[in-house]
């Protein structure tokens, strides 16, 4: 549990006093919603859930999220190959594993303000479109979070919680940078608030030649949210965010390719009304996430012709989410809700010269619709200030897989004031992807849900001044139902068993040094790629009036990078550090380091990392 400077209110009329509860004391209490929907202290949900704020995201300038989560979160590993991009397909990074669960498999979600964001024909995040350009905030639900956000997010989920200007006022930051292997990154951002009226906009170019040859990298990204008071308890908002990106995947270093280009559209818009009362509050919004890729695989040098056809992808989950949350009596809170989501998909290839669709058989081309519809309940209870008790049940139909239930029940027992122990069951589920049921030879349309049960007991405690805080927990994972492909076709046939322990505190030493650290421990029963057996960081900062200084030191054991080759696992400690310093009030220099240890190290399976790379730019704030 990472500690957070800027949390969500509670409400409206708290404003004033939570700013002088930050510039009076070290830590307060974390306020959440990605496992709750609606505000709340996080010692009040039995979920795992760590959070990381807009100012840990930006402390080493990085334009994207994942580094920094997979620094941050005990027992989340990111995939990289480079020093900038993600890229899709073949080669391609930015797969999340969290306690041997798989976001590649579609296993955990990403989301944006509640709402997933994944390509719904393979079921994967897409790593370059989540920016710190459009992030307040990340939370991060460190198991099963199918009760709230049904399927894909049967391991957890990384829930992105965007800008959102809460006093009058207009702040505008641009900040320019550059390195090595001719690495640039540029953004410019606004928040404006007058009145009733809010607006966030962002605009981000990157690009990097990497370090190896056909390896280029290059983004466009931007971001807007306007939001209107309606009244005092009624508000509306609108966002929309767009991502561009070419990449090329170089291929392994034992088989170097050229020619595979990426070319990946990915946005996302959604329109919100959102009510807020003293016992209850809710939202509606709708909402789009779509995506089109341009797929060249390219071929290896000196063995293979050119590609003669380019293969694209359209795809969109676009949905209705409606929930609301209500307080009954003392020391209650039920929240009831509705989920649903149309899932599209189409793919073909079109003749590289002319640019005709080619009519390709054995499914090769996929063109598909599927719908998903859900409800669900759950209900928090203070039996008295010592024990709350909490359970959530939702039933899914999906139009092919027919109907799921997924219960979730905890207790939390406060038996001193500093400190609280949570015990949970909660089970996650997986709807089959569109590829896996309907793309390429081995897909079956038989298919069933994936399914698994995770059991957690955690202990969290702080000191009475909140200047340092730790958090234990120990789980157990049990799945069944898992696809894996078996003689050329998909069928339920894997198992998960996993267990684990994760260990993080932070300790503010005064107002100038403060220190953070996580750790986590993995035992799987069947070992998958880029899931390690530990993983564990240590960060120091210190902040002055002109300079900020900061250093990160992460350790990676017994990494499996490719599930092919489970023989080999990679070990290896990455130190990164940072320096800033404000000339003046608007003016801010800054230079990083990644790697200083220059490590030989791989993460995804032919892909070597870069050793010491630099960063250096410029940040002006008026």
């Amino acid at each position: 549990m990472l500690l957070c400077y800027a949390p969500l209110l509670l409400n409206a009329e708290n404003n004033d006093a939570a700013t002088d509860t930050i510039s009076a004391s070290y830590r307060i209490d974390e306020v959440v919603v990605t496992g709750t929907k609606y505000d709340t202290d996080i010692r009040h949900t039995p979920l795992t859930v760590t959070t990381i704020d807009h100012e840990q995201l930006t402390e080493n300038q990085r334009t994207n999220l994942l580094p920094t989560l997979m620094e941050q979160v005990p027992g989340l590993t990111v995939t990289s190959r480079g020093m900038m991009g993600y890229g899709v397909s073949t080669g391609s990074a930015g797969g999340m594993m969290l306690r041997g669960i798989s976001s590649s498999a579609g296993q955990l979600v990403v989301l944006i303000d509640g709402h997933p964001q994944y390509n719904s024909i393979f079921g994967h995040g897409i790593g370059d479109s989540y920016q710190t350009l459009m992030t307040d905030q990340v939370e991060v639900i460190r198991g099963p979070a199918s009760v709230i956000y049904g399927s894909n997010a049967m391991g957890g989920a990384i829930n992105i919680v965007t800008k959102k200007m809460r006093k009058d006022g207009s702040e505008t930051q641009i900040c320019i940078g550059g390195g090595s292997y001719g690495t640039v990154q540029a953004e410019a951002a606004n928040q404006t608030k007058k009145g009733n009226f809010s607006c966030a906009t962002g605009l981000q170019y990157n690009r990097s030649d990497n370090h190896r040859p056909n390896m280029g990298f290059e983004q466009y990204s931007g971001h807007v949210k306007i939001g209107y008071d309606l009244s005092k308890h009624w508000s509306i908002f609108a966002n929309a965010d767009i991502t561009h990106f070419n990449s090329s995947d170089p291929g392994k270093i034992t088989a170097p390719t050229d020619e595979a280009e990426q070319h990946v559209t990915r946005g996302v818009t959604e329109l919100a009304l959102e009510n807020r009362y003293a016992k209850t509050n809710g939202r509606l919004s709708v909402y789009d996430n779509f995506g089109k890729h341009r797929i060249n695989y390219g071929y290896i040098k000196d063995k293979e012709e050119p590609q003669t056809k380019i293969f694209h992808t359209k795809d969109a989950v676009a949905g209705i989410d409606w929930y609301q949350s209500a307080t009954l009596f003392s020391g209650n809170r039920i929240i009831g809700g509705l989920d649903y989501k149309h899932i599209y998909g189409d793919t073909h290839y079109t003749d590289r010269k002319t640019g005709k669709t080619l009519d390709i058989k054995n499914k090769q081309n996929v063109h598909a619709n599927q719908e998903e519809i859900a409800v669900y309940l759950t209900c928090t209870q203070d039996i008295a200030q010592w024990l709350t008790i909490d359970a959530g049940i939702r039933y899914d139909y999906h139009s092919v897989t027919k109907s799921e239930w997924i219960p979730q029940a905890g207790i939390i027992f406060r038996p001193i004031i500093t400190g609280e122990m949570k015990l949970s069951a909660s089970k996650g589920f997986r709807n089959p992807t569109l590829r896996e049921m309907y793309l390429y030879p081995p897909s079956n349309e038989d298919l069933k849900p994936e399914r698994l049960w995770n059991y957690e007991i955690s202990w969290r405690q702080h000191t009475k001044n909140k200047a340092f805080a730790y958090g234990i927990n120990v789980f157990y994972i049990k799945g069944d139902n898992i696809i894996q492909t078996v003689n050329m076709k998909n069928i339920n046939t894997g198992e998960i068993e996993n267990c684990g322990a994760e260990v993080d505190a932070t300790w503010h030493i005064n107002k100038r040094w403060h220190i953070n650290t996580n750790h986590s421990y993995l035992h799987m029963k069947n070992p998958v790629a880029a899931a390690p057996t530990y993983k564990g960081y240590m960060g120091v900062h210190f902040k002055g009036k002109a300079w900020n200084i900061h250093a990160g030191l992460q350790q990676v054991c017994g990494l499996y990078t490719s599930a092919a080759q489970n023989k080999e696992k990679e070990t290896f400690t990455l130190l990164n550090a940072g320096i800033s310093y404000q000339i003046g009030k608007h003016i801010t220099l800054w230079a990083d380091g990644e790697n200083l240890l220059a490590q030989r190290y791989e993460i995804n399976a032919g892909y070597p990392m870069p050793k010491a790379t630099f960063m250096g730019g410029i940040m002006v704030k008026f």
